[in-house]
């Protein structure tokens, strides 16, 4: 009896260590992550579910991942006045109409409406084109700096929208002018510029 024991007892300490030893060989299996769990751009939305992996840092996003667009605009205006008669600018106006170009070369997608009026001192007729003339004169500078043509609309109204009424001379030399309004649009989060339609006429 003693002995049976200790053969069974030895047969069972074989069989563990044989056991021990096979499951040793074994190799372990690798895991196939199917979800991708990681945050690329660290918004807070794991990679499997991100729509929009390249969002700025800081962008306020939705449940997708994508930021928020926050459209801003930025405008630029020019007010340039002419003596009796003329359609001569100048030269103190230089700046203004720089600034205008500038505006324009930075928002590459913008248009521009340059609009000429005259004073009600003289004939109608003469006073639409001179103050289309006056409107080509600003036209002409703003295409000197580089602006093409084929963004550059003009307009004449002449005597016919006065922005100061009387019969003095200060308010004859207010309504001698050119006007011009620019803005430009564009979203904060992805930096892309949007298109800008014609404004209705400046005062």
């Amino acid at each position: 009896m003693y002995k049976q024991t200790i053969f069974w007892s030895f047969l069972f300490f074989t069989f563990n260590i044989q056991a021990s030893d096979e499951i040793s060989y074994i190799p372990t299996p690798t895991i196939s992550q199917v979800a991708d769990q990681f945050d690329q751009d660290s918004d807070g939305v794991i990679n499997e579910r991100d729509l929009c992996p390249d969002t700025p840092q800081f962008a306020e996003i939705d449940n997708d991942g994508c930021g928020s667009l926050v459209e801003t605009e930025d405008s630029y205006v020019i007010r340039i006045l002419f003596n009796n008669d003329s359609d001569i600018i100048n030269s103190i106006y230089d700046q203004q109409i720089k600034g205008m170009v500038n505006f324009l070369k930075q928002y590459s997608n913008t248009a521009i409406e340059i609009q000429g009026y005259a004073s009600n001192v003289g004939n109608h007729q003469y006073n639409m084109t001179l103050s289309t003339r006056r409107a080509k004169q600003v036209r002409k500078k703003i295409i000197n700096f580089g602006i093409k043509e084929s963004r550059i609309r003009i307009v004449g109204f002449g005597d016919t929208q006065l922005s100061s009424i009387g019969i003095d001379e200060i308010s004859h030399a207010l309504n001698r002018k050119v006007t011009a309004t620019v803005i430009g649009h564009k979203g904060e989060v992805k930096e892309e510029w949007n298109i800008f339609t014609t404004l209705p006429k400046a005062h």
